[in-house]
């Protein structure tokens, strides 16, 4: 593969996982965000409002920013009632073409997302609960996701095209 693609496959894998490895620790303060929230309301007598919506608020961002390095991994579910008797190189074929799907998908989530952004950032749209917040950050950070797993989608084809040519994008280097 070109090094160009090498470089770029790298350091998209470098970006996502650090990304990845950060947000997994979100999941202990939202966690911490629940249970300061349960005490609060059945001890304390004095409910949080914003508790439970700002929970799933972090929950949205866990899985959105997540989810490219949950492709990375390889952590996505998967068909397996032909796939695993193939070939490494007609799977990483297979793989290649089926990515143009997701890419797709991903294309026309991350227009539909900016387009809603643009919408929550003009007007000031404001979730209707009782804590009301801005919907904004949250859209913003679904755009980020988004932007992330599309990137990672095109690392993951030219992983897979490379692959499937005879020429494997090394871990340090090209091969």
């Amino acid at each position: 593969m070109p090094r160009t693609i090498s470089v770029y496959v790298r350091w998209v894998e470098r970006l996502n996982r650090g990304v990845g490895r950060l947000v997994m620790y979100m999941i202990f303060i939202m966690m911490g965000l629940l249970l300061y929230a349960s005490f609060s309301r059945s001890v304390l007598n004095a409910p949080l409002l914003w508790g439970v919506e700002m929970s799933q608020f972090m929950l949205a961002s866990y899985y959105l920013l997540g989810g490219a390095y949950a492709m990375q991994m390889g952590s996505h579910v998967r068909m397996d009632l032909f796939y695993s008797r193939w070939s490494p190189r007609t799977q990483a074929s297979v793989d290649a073409i089926t990515i143009v799907f997701l890419i797709t998908f991903l294309v026309t989530l991350l227009l539909g997302g900016i387009s809603s952004t643009q919408y929550a950032l003009e007007y000031g749209q404001r979730n209707h609960s009782s804590w009301a917040p801005p919907l904004a950050p949250i859209k913003l950070i679904m755009c980020t996701g988004i932007v992330l797993m599309l990137l990672q989608a095109f690392a993951t084809f030219f992983r897979d095209l490379g692959v499937a040519l005879g020429r494997p994008i090394d871990e340090e280097g090209d091969a």
